[in-house]
C-alpha cells in the first residue's frame, strides 16, 4: 500500500498485507484518518460479506461490553464466514451470547479456579525444565518447534487429561486448523480442516469424554463432564468444543506470545539485561508482550440492529471486526507504541477488552509465561537468534512458526 492509496479501498485481509506479520503501518493510518473502515470483501473467502474493522482502543472496548448490539452467536467470530461450520462456533461459549453464554462459562470456571490454577506452577516449572534438559549439548534449536510447543502442548495436555504420547498430534492438528491459511500450515486450507482436522479432533475428544464418563479422574476434561450448576450438565457437544477452544488456546496462545517475546527480546537487547538484573520486572515484560503481540489478531461480532460507531452507520446483520493487533498499540493510549518497554506493565486488550467474553485462561497463560520467560532467561541469559524467523500468514492468529537461535546456555542454570 502507497502513501497515496485511498485508504477506503483498502482490503484490510487481503494476503499481500500479511506476509510479514500484521501490517502495523496500515493499521496506524487506519486508526488515524478512518478507525472504523469498511473492507467490501475477502478475497479468498468469496462467499463472505464485507465486514467493519475497528481499530481504535475506545471503539473496540465499546464493542466488546456491548453484546446486546454485537453479537458473538450470530454470524461467527471471525471476519471471514464458512472457515468453520457456524454451527460449531455456536457450540463454543465464544461464540454464543447472554444467557446462555454466562450459563456455559460458569461451568467451564470450575476447572479454572485461582486455586487450581496455582497448583498447577510445580508441574510447570517440572515441564519447562524437562523440555530445556532435552536441549543439553545442542547449539542452536527452534524455539518455536523445540521449546514453545511442546512445552505449551504438555502444560494444557496435562490440565486436561491429553497423554503425553499425544501432544504433538494434538499440536499439529490445533495448529494447522488455526493456521488454515497458511500454505505451510495448512496445504489444503479450509476444505482440509473441514474434511480431516475437524473431524480428527472431534472423535478425539469424544473418545475421552466417553472415557470420563466411564471412569471419572482429576483432569479438567473429567470435570466438564460431570459439572452442573442448579442440576444442569453440559451437553457433549458443548464439551467437544469448549475442548477444542482451551486446548487450541492453551497451545497456540502461550507459544505465540513466549515466542514473539523472547523474538523482542533478542532484538532488544537492553530490555533483556533490565530483566537479567531485576527480575522482577518479568511480570511487566510479560504484559508488554501481551500487548505488543496478541496471539489472535482479531474476533467478529455481527450487529444486531442499527448503530452507530466512531461516526460510521453499522446496519443490523453487519459483521463488525475487533482488531487488537491495533488496538494494543493505538497511540491514544500509549506513548511510543510500537517500543518494547518490559518497564510499560500496561493494560492491554490481549485477553480481551471487558465485558463477558474476556479470556477464561488468562491467570494459567500468565503463570506459564512468567515461568517461560524466568527460565529461558535463567537457562540461556546470551541466546540470540540464528536466522531469520517465519511468520504464519493469517489475518487470525498471530505467531511465528519458525524462530531458529542459538542457545548459549548459563554454566550457573540449573
Amino acid at each position: 500500500m502507497t502513501i497515496d492509496t485511498d485508504i477506503e479501498e483498502v482490503l484490510v485481509t487481503e494476503r499481500e498485507h500479511w506476509k510479514e506479520g500484521p501490517p502495523h503501518p496500515l493499521f496506524r493510518r487506519m486508526r488515524r484518518e478512518c478507525p472504523v473502515h469498511w473492507t467490501s470483501k475477502i478475497t479468498d473467502y468469496p462467499q463472505s460479506p464485507g465486514f467493519w474493522s475497528v481499530t481504535s482502543w475506545d471503539d473496540i472496548h465499546a464493542v466488546s461490553r456491548d453484546w446486546r448490539t454485537y453479537s458473538s452467536a450470530r454470524n461467527g467470530i471471525t471476519a471471514a464466514s464458512g472457515v468453520f461450520p457456524l454451527e460449531l462456533i455456536q457450540a463454543m461459549f465464544i461464540g454464543m451470547d447472554p444467557p446462555k453464554h454466562d450459563r456455559i462459562k460458569q461451568l467451564f470456571q470450575a476447572g479454572f479456579t485461582p486455586k487450581r490454577v496455582a497448583a498447577e506452577e510445580p508441574a510447570i516449572r517440572a515441564i519447562v525444565k524437562r523440555t530445556f534438559d532435552r536441549l543439553e549439548g545442542r547449539e542452536t534449536c527452534d524455539l518455536v518447534a523445540d521449546v514453545a510447543q511442546p512445552i505449551a502442548s504438555r502444560v494444557i495436555g496435562s490440565f486436561m487429561g491429553i497423554p503425553e504420547e499425544d501432544d504433538a498430534d494434538w499440536a499439529n492438528l490445533m495448529t494447522s486448523t488455526l493456521g488454515a491459511s497458511d500454505p505451510d500450515l495448512n496445504p489444503e486450507g479450509g476444505d482440509g480442516v473441514v474434511k480431516r482436522g475437524l473431524p480428527e479432533i472431534f472423535g478425539r475428544c469424544r473418545r475421552m469424554i466417553a472415557a470420563r464418563r466411564e471412569q471419572p479422574t482429576d483432569d479438567l476434561t473429567s470435570i466438564l463432564v460431570h459439572a452442573d450448576l442448579d442440576g444442569q450438565k453440559l451437553e457433549e457437544d458443548e464439551i467437544v468444543m469448549g475442548f477444542f477452544l482451551l486446548v487450541s488456546a492453551g497451545i497456540d496462545s502461550t507459544k505465540a506470545t513466549y515466542c514473539s517475546g523472547m523474538k523482542a527480546l533478542m532484538e532488544n537487547p537492553e530490555q533483556r539485561r533490565l530483566l537479567l538484573e531485576d527480575p522482577s520486572l518479568i511480570p511487566g515484560a510479560v504484559e508488554e508482550s501481551l500487548r505488543m503481540f496478541p496471539a489472535f489478531a482479531h474476533f467478529g461480532r455481527t450487529a444486531t440492529c442499527d448503530a452507530v460507531l466512531g461516526g460510521r452507520q453499522i446496519r443490523e446483520n453487519d459483521r463488525v471486526v475487533m482488531w487488537y493487533v491495533s488496538s494494543n498499540r493505538d497511540e491514544t493510549r500509549f506513548e511510543d507504541p510500537d517500543r518494547f518497554d518490559v518497564r510499560r506493565n500496561p493494560e492491554h486488550q490481549a485477553f480481551g477488552a471487558g465485558g463477558r467474553h474476556f479470556c477464561l485462561g488468562a491467570a494459567l497463560a500468565r503463570l506459564e509465561l512468567n515461568i517461560l520467560f524466568e527460565a529461558t532467561l535463567k537457562r540461556f541469559p546470551d541466546m540470540e537468534m540464528a536466522g531469520p524467523p517465519a511468520v504464519v500468514e493469517s489475518p487470525w492468529i498471530n505467531q511465528l512458526k519458525t524462530l531458529p537461535v542459538r542457545l548459549k546456555s548459563s554454566p550457573r542454570s540449573t
